[in-house]
């Protein structure tokens, strides 16, 4: 906490690290509360706007872009593992099985909540997309 302390020029003597950590994060990202009355955040911070008519959807397509992530993660391994024939053939049929149920059923719970699974793609801004095309 003391290298938090000298690289924060406005720690308050005594005041609890996480507040520090906290104020230090909120200007290193600029977030900006929202203008009171407006209900609209600042030009800055509109990033981080959360319309309560369609959070729950978006909460439910950021957890079905990790699973697809994490699926996709599994796919490339196994695939890399039968490449390298670390695998007998009786797991690559049953790695191979599972891998296929569980896209379809990704693709029914996409179904099922009125998304695609292009909406599943997170866009990186410059990185790129986080899910490959």
């Amino acid at each position: 906490m003391t290298q938090l302390r000298a690289m924060d020029p406005e720690h308050r003597e005594g005041e609890d690290p996480l507040t520090t950590l906290a104020r230090s994060a909120a200007q290193a990202f600029d977030l900006l509360p929202a203008e009171p009355g407006t209900g609209r955040a600042p030009a800055g911070a509109r990033r981080l706007a959360a319309d309560p008519e369609t959070v729950e959807r978006d909460l439910l397509k950021l957890v079905l872009t990790l699973v697809e992530l994490l699926r996709q993660l599994m796919e490339r391994t196994a695939l890399h593992r039968v490449e390298k024939e670390d695998l007998t053939s009786e797991q690559e049929e049953r790695i191979g099985l599972t891998l296929m149920l569980l896209h379809d059923r990704m693709g029914e719970l996409c179904a099922e909540h009125g998304l695609e699974m292009e909406d599943l793609n997170l866009d990186l801004g410059p990185l790129g997309s986080l899910l490959p095309r």
